[in-house]
């Protein structure tokens, strides 16, 4: 029929039929379709190039998140004033430092010197410095509240603790205490090498002082009123503390593991001045202490007879 003849073919008809001929050989039809395949191929390209250039900025939001955590954290350093009888691994404990008196002393250093022993009154320590190197807390609450409980009990004990030792030293103090205002160097002690006991091992061929037997850390306490003259490194002393008494005379404690006092302070009879130790040249822990005329050495007097001069009675 007529009508039927005129009737136009769909158009996917002519669609595989402009792909055969690109198959058998037609360029023209080709580049094309390719140019199509490419230009559909551009969108994840782009894509992904807007992701790369996107990372940055979170990469420095993240930055300054970081840093900003950084500085709350690094807020959080206290100041803390040496005291009178101080030492690091006290300080460390009572102010509750993360890795004891060895971080203290590591955070502080440049203040201290080379000799974490060598602290005195008025020294500035920073506590809580390089905070931000710390692990976070994965603590719950449950467990927070359990921590500051024993922090409290903890800090319950030690006050009670110090009570106590205040009043023990109290005890004693008025034990050894003479009327005349003197006292021992060390509480309860015993006398190892005498005064003068000769000997090559001395470079004055004999002991410029008497040896009290104690173990280290044991306090050591001025024998009378004075003003500190030394308190350092002393060679062969280690560390040793001299102080100028009230009446002219010279008091000199040597092999110090501890020093309470710097020089030109003045002390009070029966204060704590440091603790014994074993620094310098030594073969155990004790206290060597001297009576001198001068704060040089060589200008020894018997210490024993001076203290019992003075109604302090050594055993």
């Amino acid at each position: 029929m007529p009508a039927k003849g005129k009737h136009r073919r769909p158009k996917s008809q002519r669609f595989a039929r402009s792909i055969a001929v690109a198959g058998t050989g037609g360029a023209a039809l080709a580049l094309p379709f390719m140019g199509a395949t490419g230009a559909h191929a551009a969108t994840p390209q782009s894509v992904s190039e807007k992701a790369v250039q996107s990372l940055p900025v979170s990469q420095k939001s993240a930055e300054k998140t970081a840093a900003k955590k950084d500085a709350a954290k690094t807020s959080t350093v206290r100041v803390y004033s040496v005291r009178a009888g101080d030492y690091l691994s006290k300080i460390a404990d009572e102010q509750n430092v993360s890795g004891g008196w060895k971080k203290l002393y590591a955070d502080n250093r440049s203040v201290i010197g080379d000799d974490p022993s060598l602290i005195h009154p008025g020294l500035k320590l920073s506590i809580g410095k390089k905070a931000r190197t710390s692990a976070p807390k994965t603590e719950s609450s449950a467990s927070s509240s359990s921590s500051k409980a024993k922090k409290t009990e903890k800090k319950a004990q030690k006050a009670e603790s110090k009570s106590s030792s205040k009043s023990t030293a109290a005890t004693q103090s008025s034990a050894t205490t003479s009327s005349s205002g003197y006292t021992l160097p060390v509480t309860g002690a015993t006398i190892g090498t005498a005064y003068r006991v000769a000997g090559s091992m001395w470079s004055s061929g004999y002991h410029t002082g008497v040896d009290f037997v104690v173990p280290t850390g044991t306090s050591l306490k001025a024998v009378g009123a004075g003003t500190v003259v030394s308190a350092g490194w002393g060679g062969a002393y280690g560390n040793q503390v001299v102080i100028k008494l009230n009446d002219g005379y010279y008091a000199q404690y040597a092999h110090l593991s501890q020093l309470s006092v710097s020089a030109g302070q003045t002390v009070t009879e029966g204060q704590q001045i440091g603790l014994s130790g074993a620094t310098g040249n030594v073969t155990g822990p004790h206290l060597h202490f001297e009576i001198r005329t001068t704060p040089d050495y060589g200008s020894d007097v018997d210490p024993v007879a001076y203290l019992r001069s003075k109604g302090v009675a050594v055993g």
